[in-house]
């Protein structure tokens, strides 16, 4: 998109980290106080793994999300500046952006507000994830193997990763409230200052500062709001609750947060480089940053995100404290898993399940990565989870596991022993149908947008 004359300073507030996790009103009242000339929040996330993908649903309540959008829209319209929120339902699909855009309506009734309203829809069908795969425009990321047809097929929704072309054409079309599906978090803070003219490297780093709200703060008690004021090579960043402040340190540490690398960040269009970014603390609360680069990638890509059902979970927790099972406890599970084995084996025959076992107190957080393996405690707490096509099938099994292990034999005591403490009763517990994501691939698309769908509405 062509950049307007580049005005000498651009200020955006980030309202908070996630949309419902709350924040100050008076944050956003003095950011627009200090010239805000737009909000921005991140919706979404996958920290909680795959479910909300899956089942569409918001990890925040309808009632938490509602409050801040109430706080953030009419501040925004009144001010005149606009309001952009990305990664809609914590997922980001259809159904979750559907459900956002609704509590919008809802709140411009309530509030008599009225404004133009761009929803961009970042869900994929299936035919268009084959369609470019066949085409060989669908590559895989680290650590991923190529995609398949078949687990195409296995998909139950697949969304996009926007950049900031598809909101800077809604900002184009004068859209005042900007709802997006899936969105790079950055993108959210770059396409307008971005249109704006100012430098790539500037608005990238600093949307990456800014798009988790206060997160980069010295001692983060509460999510709250960021603001960040860009000029031509640097942009400051800082915090807008009193007793907030912002360090170079702790600036320059939020570039190691969700990448796998702190000094290459790729977006859809390129990379910024922060190898040799500067940090300079301006006073007690706020930093500049300048040095950053940005390298225009050779090819555009969209990362997809895509999940599918692993089958129906049934879990067992559990605890044991004798000292004996503890210092021979691998062989313990090893000797479960076996019994386990031959006992299905009797009962169910061939059908296919899956039993995953940790161990928490004992590198149950890391598993091989575990920096410390050997430093152990009085007593390991583990889990038990299996995994199989139906969930009358994994609660049958677990069944026999939870009698089996309660009674799992070692030679140290002689005679029937009950060697795990379970806390609740029945110590098996129906998760229902568990989901896993399967896609870590990039699309090629045709143009920066062709892969999302803007509607327009007036509210």
């Amino acid at each position: 998109m062509q950049r307007q004359f580049m005005a000498k300073t651009f200020k955006v507030v980030a309202a908070t980290g996630m949309l419902g996790s709350g924040f100050q009103p008076a944050s956003i009242d003095k950011a627009i106080a200090l010239g805000a000339q737009m909000i921005g929040c991140d919706a979404g996330s996958t920290d909680a793994g795959p479910n909300n993908l899956a089942q569409g649903k918001c990890h925040f309540s309808a009632a938490a999300v509602k409050r801040d959008l109430s706080n953030m829209l009419g501040r925004a319209l009144a001010a005149g500046i606009p309001l952009i929120i990305g990664s809609a339902g914590t997922s980001g699909s259809d159904e979750a952006l559907e459900t956002l855009a609704g509590i919008v309506r809802e709140l411009s009734r309530e509030q008599d507000l009225h404004f133009k309203m761009a929803v961009i829809r970042s869900e994929l069908s299936k035919d268009v994830v084959l369609e470019h795969l066949r085409a060989g425009r669908c590559h895989p990321l680290t650590p991923s193997s190529p995609l398949t047809e078949e687990e195409v097929g296995e998909s139950l929704h697949i969304v996009a990763m926007m950049g900031v072309e598809p909101i800077q054409e809604a900002l184009a079309a004068g859209a005042q409230v900007i709802l997006g599906g899936r969105s790079s978090d950055t993108s959210i803070y770059a396409a307008m200052p971005l249109m704006q003219g100012f430098r790539p490297e500037v608005v990238w780093h600093m949307a990456k500062i800014l798009e988790c709200g206060a997160a980069a703060v010295t001692m983060r008690l509460a999510p709250d709001s960021m603001m960040a004021v860009l000029h031509e090579d640097s942009f400051d960043i800082f915090p807008l609750r009193e007793d907030y402040r912002c360090s170079p340190q702790s600036v320059a540490s939020h570039t190691l947060y969700e990448n796998a690398d702190p000094f290459d960040l790729k977006e859809p269009s390129g990379t910024l480089i922060t190898r040799d970014s500067q940090y300079r603390a301006i006073s007690d609360t706020a930093v500049n940053v300048s040095g950053s680069r940005f390298e225009p990638a050779g090819q555009y890509t969209i990362k997809i995100e895509g999940v599918r059902q692993r089958g129906w979970s049934t879990v067992i927790l559990g605890a044991v404290r004798d000292p004996y099972i503890l210092a021979g406890l691998d062989d313990w599970l090893a000797q479960l898993d076996e019994i386990t084995r031959i006992r299905l084996s009797n009962t169910i025959g061939e059908q296919p399940y899956e039993i995953v076992t940790r161990v928490y107190g004992r590198n149950g957080v890391m598993g091989e990565l575990e920096p410390t393996p050997n430093v152990a405690g009085h007593e390991v707490f583990i889990l038990w989870d299996v995994i199989s096509g139906s969930q009358a099938l994994s609660h049958s099994i677990a069944s026999s596991v939870s009698h089996l292990a309660v009674h799992n034999p070692i030679p140290k005591w002689k005679g029937l022993i009950s060697g795990v403490a379970f806390p609740y009763s029945p110590s098996e517990i129906d998760r229902g149908p568990v989901y896993e994501f399967h896609m870590n691939h990039v699309l090629v698309p045709q143009t920066p947008t062709s892969l999302f769908h803007t509607e327009f509405e007036e509210v």
